[in-house]
Parts: structure tokens; sequence; C-alpha cells
């Protein structure tokens, strides 16, 4: 009930032979052990793959992606010889300041369990086991480890739980990791409510509860007695002085102690654990060409082209490129427990500079410490490429949301992208970020290209988008706001940070966009938002309750990629007022000048209720329903009614 393992999480850094966490087994009664990776973005196991960030992932808007990374990681974890993955992150951006954002599938609900429920099956289809993290509620860096998230019932059910519910109900993930913080007054990880009503009984979830490294508890028997079946990485409650004790106390009773036991047990055996020897470490099997070149095609498939005026980009054979900032020359990724330690990680400069040299294109670069050689040199240039970085990680949120904020260390880089954009107009900016950023230049460039945290083959994946060898594929899973006012839980220290140790959620399901669309406010750029280097076209809207069809048409000169979006617009209550738009389907489709396609998306009875408060159960919004297809949250471009 306890691992066995204290330095793993931090030692597996850098050291191949460590792990997250180790279950050590009973030998003496033939139980085998449990070994533990992390592996949001690839197995922190020593060397690894290391993939585009789940927020790049989510960025995709592809189902058929996310079975990619996960099987990826999946197989490398057991080539590695662990039986679980640390993954999947499936906690909402509530916040765009939030440290862990590129850990997760950005700020919808439906997007995220759709990503979620692919990447556990194509990772547990390779032999190991998934881990749902972190129930519940956990949507912030800030006092993780104290702060009480108070959340109304019908914001958990519609916002913060459905990623989970998929990933038990649908996805069969094999374990569930609960948060750090509080729930409506109790640790999460002895939160009777979240683990045993709702998991245990009402999603009959059948696995593994294991908690978050060095979890906050107040006692043995009450974690015990809600659902806690593992302690990580070792046991401060859960260990056999302080067992024992509750048991002759009367506080912890011997069949609550078999329950628990038992979902271990119960998990190992589905997972064949006890069929087979345990897996060997042996790295030297993993496909290493294979994997890299899926890195490089997951990451070209979430680079998101923001904004291309004058059709800056796709680069049309310039005679000289200046590349500009100081990460053009430095790989970037997220920090924590999700960071690997990446084979041969090729930075934008490299990948921008190989593709160039193919085409007799000649590339110079300034790290940006001096900004006025840095614009002397963009003006000598045919074409300027900005690339900034933030640097989020775990243990830590963004304490504002301008660059500078992010990543103090590389200088001012809005100024510094200022004053490239005057020396010369067809300057295009490259960003490297985890979650939303404030782009106060966004007016005075040409392009801008979001490439997220794109992993160790990032730099090829990038080149080969700025270059048009492939459509930038991503749009965005989050909304950017132009004003860090405009951003969500902005309304005070109540909202966030928190205030007397407690965070108030009084936004209630007016999360990411919603809370933009309800309150009229305009972002920079809105949820969904990535543009082609090709023209579409959407007829033929056809809506019926279980699906929604619509014809889509590349009107354009070249192969492109198209992300048709489904949103409702639920009828509202004076009990239950509704958001404008709720994403409810979406589709990612390929296709060739003058090429059409009939694309469905499907819906249940699930996409037309809200949670009831007062029965404490879902319920059909009563009313006619709006449906809109857009090419993102405020692009509607069909709509009609279902009555």
């Amino acid at each position: 009930m306890a691992g066995d393992e204290f330095l793993g999480q931090v030692t597996s850094g850098w050291d191949p032979n460590a792990r997250a966490g180790t279950l050590n087994g009973v030998p003496r009664l033939g139980v085998p052990a449990l070994r533990f990776s992390g592996g949001d973005a690839g197995v922190r196991q020593g060397t690894a793959t290391a993939l585009p960030a789940p927020i790049a992932l989510a960025a995709a808007f592809d189902p058929a992606a996310a079975r990619r990374h996960g099987a990826l990681v999946g197989d490398e974890t057991r080539r590695k010889g662990s039986e679980v993955t640390l993954g999947p992150a499936l906690d909402l951006i509530r916040n765009p300041r939030f440290g862990r954002s590129f850990e997760q599938y950005g700020e919808d609900p439906h997007l995220t369990a759709r990503l979620g429920v692919e990447w556990i099956r194509a990772a547990q289809a390779q032999g190991v086991m998934a881990s749902a993290k972190h129930f519940a509620a956990y949507n912030q860096e800030a006092d993780r480890y104290t702060v009480d998230a108070v959340v109304g019932d019908r914001a958990l059910r519609e916002i913060y739980l459905p990623p989970f519910e998929a990933a038990v109900r649908e996805g069969g993930a094999a374990t569930v990791m609960c948060a750090y913080n509080k729930v409506n007054g109790a640790w999460n990880c002895e939160n009777r409510t979240l683990l045993g009503r709702v998991l245990r009984e009402e999603w009959r979830f059948p696995g593994i509860v294991v908690s978050d490294w060095m979890t906050q508890l107040s006692g043995t028997a009450p974690a015990a007695r809600a659902g806690l079946d593992l302690e990580m990485p070792i046991g401060q409650r859960f260990n056999p002085l302080s067992v024992r004790a509750e048991i002759a106390a009367g506080r912890l009773d011997q069949a609550t102690l078999d329950s628990r036991v038992r979902a271990i047990l119960r998990t190992m055996f589905a997972f064949g654990v006890f069929d087979r020897p345990p897996y060997p470490n042996a790295p030297e099997t993993i496909d290493v060409p294979a994997h890299l070149a899926a890195a490089r095609e997951l990451a070209e498939e979430g680079v998101t082209l923001l904004k291309n005026d004058r059709g800056v980009l796709p680069l049309d054979r310039p005679a000289s490129i200046a590349v500009i900032g100081s990460a053009a020359d430095a790989y970037v990724s997220g920090g924590g427990s999700s960071q690997v330690l990446a084979r041969s990680p090729v930075t934008p400069l490299q990948g921008i500079r190989e593709r160039a040299a193919r085409a007799g294109i000649r590339v110079d670069h300034d790290a940006g410490a001096d900004r006025a050689r840095a614009a002397a040199l963009a003006r000598r240039a045919d074409v300027a490429v900005v690339v900034a970085a933030d640097a989020r990680t775990e243990f830590a949120d963004q304490w504002c949301l301008a660059l500078i904020c992010g990543d103090a260390l590389r200088g001012d880089q809005d100024a510094l992208i200022e004053a490239v954009a005057t020396a010369n107009p067809e300057t295009v900016v490259v960003l490297e970020n985890g979650g939303p950023v404030l782009l106060p230049w966004a007016g005075r460039v040409a392009g801008i290209v979001q490439a997220w945290y794109p992993g160790e083959q990032g730099g090829n994946a990038l080149a080969r988008v700025l270059f048009g060898d492939v459509d930038p594929g991503g749009r965005s899973p989050v909304t950017f706001p132009a004003a860090e006012r405009d951003a969500p839980a902005s309304g005070g220290p109540a909202q966030y940070p928190g205030r007397d140790g407690s965070v108030h959620y009084s936004e209630g399901v007016l999360v990411g966009y919603r809370h933009y669309d309800a309150r009229r406010i305009t972002p920079r750029f809105a949820f969904g938002h990535g543009l082609s280097y090709t023209t579409f076209a959407f007829g033929g809207l056809a809506v019926h309750r279980d699906r929604v069809e619509v014809t889509v048409t590349n009107t354009g000169a070249r192969r492109g990629t198209a992300v048709p979006q489904l949103y409702l617009g639920l009828p509202g209550t004076a009990e239950a007022p509704q958001p404008p738009r709720q994403l409810k389907g979406f589709a990612k489709v390929r296709l060739d000048p003058g090429q059409s396609r009939r694309v469905t998306m499907p819906l249940n009875d699930r996409a037309f209720s809200y949670w009831d408060e007062t029965a404490g159960a879902w319920r059909a919004a009563p009313g006619c329903t709006s449906v809109m297809v857009g090419t993102s949250s405020r692009d509607i471009v069909a709509t009609d009614r279902l009555c």
C-alpha cells in the first residue's frame, strides 16, 4: 500500500536506472513489483524521446495524434522496464498563469476527454498502465500543498470531472492519481465524495487510486476509508506501524484494508503483471529513428499559425533570413516531473539553417541582447524570424502573462520583437511557450507561429512549417487574452491565488472561452483558432439529435488541414445559466485543392445536458439548442437550431 523509493522522481531525470517510484511487492507471497515512470511527454528515466508537450498535442485537435503519442510513451515505458506511466494529466487550464499548463490539454473538457481517452487506450495497449491525474480540481501551483479549491457541484461535473470520467469509463485507465490540494474542505486523497461516491460508486472504477508524490493526508484511516489504495513515493501514513495502530484503535477495520489491497492486486492481475516476467530495462530495443520521426510529425501537427498577413508564410525562397532571439538557439521545454532528458534536441535555429541551406538561403543569427544590433541585422534581411519563449514549470505559477514574467533571464522579449518589427515589416514571431501569453505587438508583425513546447524534434518541425513543406496542423486549445485583466480567474485574490487558504471557483462553468464569450470580451486569439496555407469552404450543414454533418472543401491551391468544430448553445434557466457556446465535437481533415469531404461529428444525450445541483443529476436543457460549426469559438461559419 506504499512505495519504496524516495528519491526516484528526482534522480530519474538523469539516471537511466532510476524510476519515479517503485512498489517492491511481496516476494514471500509471489507478489511482483510495480515500477512507475513519468510519461506526459516521454519517459522520465535517463534519456528518452522528448515528445511535444501535452498542450502541443492538444493543439493537434486529433485523436489519432493522441493515440500515436500515447503508444510511443507506452512502448518506451515498457522497454525501460516499468509497468506504470504517470500520465496523462487531465486538469484544465482554469487560469492561464498555471505553471503546469504545458502538461494539460487546454481549457476545454470535451477536447481534454477525447484526447485523454485515446492516449490512455494506446499507452495501455503497449502493456503498461496509465495514470489519469490529478484528480480533481488541481488548477494552480500557488499553495498547491495547502489550498482548498471551493468548487460548486455544477462546475465540478461539467468542467473538471468529465475528462476523468471518460478516462475511467471509456479509456479504462488502470490508475487514477489524486491531487495535492483540498476540494471543498477535504484533501483530494481522502475525499470521500470524490474517491468514494463519484469515482468508486458512480463510475465503478476498479483500479488503483494512487497518491501524488508526498501528498498531504490528515491520517491513515481517513485516507484508507475514503478510497486511497497506494501512497507514493513512500508510506508516510500507509506504513505497518501506523496501519496496525489504527486497526488496534478501532479507527480502521480489516475489511477496509482488504479492499485497498484487493484493488492493487486485482489491477496487477488484470494487466498481466502476475503472468509474465518483469519487463527488462532494455532501452537498446527502442526503435529510436522511428520514434524521432514520430516526434517531428507530432510537433508539426501542433504548430499553430495564429497570424499570416500578406502571405508572409510559407517562406518563398527569400535570399536571407535573420533569426533573432536567445530562444532560437536553445531547447525549450517545461520543467518539473514531466521534463524529459532529450536524446538529440534540435533547436529552431538548427532546423531553420538546415532547411535553408538546402534552398541556398543565407541565415544569420543574433541572440538579441543588444536590441539595436538585432534590429540592424533584421533590416538587412528579407525576412526576420524572432523566436521567443517562456519557462513554465511545476512548483510555480507565472506571476503575470507578459513574456518577461515567463522568463526574465531572456530579457525583455516584447521590446526585442517591437524593435525588430520596426526595422523589418516582414517579421514573423515564433513562440515556444507552455500556455497563453500577452502579445502586445501582434498588430505590428506579419506572422505569428505558436510552436508550444514542441519536443526534441521541434526545430525540424518548425522549419518544415515555415518553409511550407507541411501545412501548420495546429489549432489553439487555449484562448489568448488581449489584456491581463481579461483572463479568467482575474477577479481578485479570492479567485486566484486564494485568500485565507481557499480559492473560490466563483466563475462556475465560465472557464476558458466560455468566460470570454459570456462576458463579451474580445480575445487576442480565440480558442480553436489556427490558420492554414490554403482556404476552406463549409456547406451542407445537417443537424440531427445524434450527429451533425458538414461538407468541407479545400478552395485554395495547396493541400491543407481543416479542423471544423461543433459548438452547442444550450438554452439556459434562471437556476442554470448557460455559456453562449460549448465545444461538443471536432474533426481533422486533410484535403487536396478542390477536394471535399463530408464530416460527421457525433452527439449523445450528455451533450444536451447540464448538472442540476438541486436534483444532483444530469438533466436535459429544456428548449431549443443552437448548433454552430466554426473554425474557432469566435469564427462560426454555419448555424442551425435543434428543438
